[in-house]
C-alpha cells in the first residue's frame, strides 16, 4: 500500500542525516544500487502474529551512496505484510493499529528531517 500525503514524498537530506535520524526512529537502510536506498521498519501485530514493513524508498539526487554529504530524496512510502521467505505484499490489508503506528512513524520522521 502507497502512503500517499506523508509529506516525506520529496523531502531531501543528507545522507548522514537521514540515517541517523531514521535510526532514532527504528529504521535499517537496505540499499542495492549506488543511488537507490531503502529504510525498513518491521512492524509486528500482536493479534494475528504477522509482520509488516513500513518502507522509505529514496534515491541520491547528488553524489554517491556511502558518501555522507550525498543528497537524498524520498520518493515514496510503502507498508506491506511481510511474506516468506523474502518479500513484501502490498496489496494485503493493513490492520488499524499497525497503520497507526507508521503514520506516527513516518510524522515523527518527518520532523526530525525538517
Amino acid at each position: 500500500m502507497l502512503l500517499d500525503n506523508t509529506g516525506l514524498n520529496g523531502m531531501r537530506s543528507d545522507l548522514g542525516h537521514l540515517d541517523e535520524s531514521s535510526d532514532k526512529l527504528g529504521f535499517v537502510r537496505w540499499q542495492w544500487e549506488y543511488r537507490r536506498a531503502t529504510y525498513d521498519l518491521k512492524l509486528h501485530d500482536r493479534t494475528s502474529g504477522q509482520d509488516f514493513f513500513l518502507r522509505i524508498a529514496t534515491r541520491a539526487v547528488e553524489g554517491k551512496l556511502e558518501n555522507p554529504d550525498a543528497i537524498l530524496e524520498v520518493e515514496g512510502v510503502y507498508i506491506g505484510r511481510a511474506t516468506f521467505p523474502h518479500g513484501l505484499d502490498y496489496e494485503s490489508p493493513i490492520p488499524a493499529p499497525i497503520l497507526s503506528s507508521a503514520t506516527q512513524r513516518v510524522q515523527e520522521l518527518k520532523k526530525l528531517l525538517s
